[in-house]
């Protein structure tokens, strides 16, 4: 079951050309990481935004831990 993030979806698009880090935070498990990689990783794709300029890094993954 897929629950839409539609208010801090919505929230992240309108501050999308402010020049400010965007900083997510919340308790394990309540959907970050898909907000950022599925849903935001989507909006961008569909407003012209290809993979190739998506940079994705998953800081709880051991490889990135360095």
């Amino acid at each position: 079951m897929v629950i839409n993030r539609d208010r801090y979806l919505n929230k992240l698009i309108a501050r999308k050309e402010n020049g400010l880090i965007k900083v997510i935070t919340g308790i394990m498990r309540c959907g970050k990481s898909f907000l950022l990689f599925e849903l935001y990783h989507e909006y961008l794709n569909s407003v012209g935004v290809s993979d190739d300029n998506i940079v994705e890094l998953a800081l709880d993954e051991a490889i990135n831990a360095k």
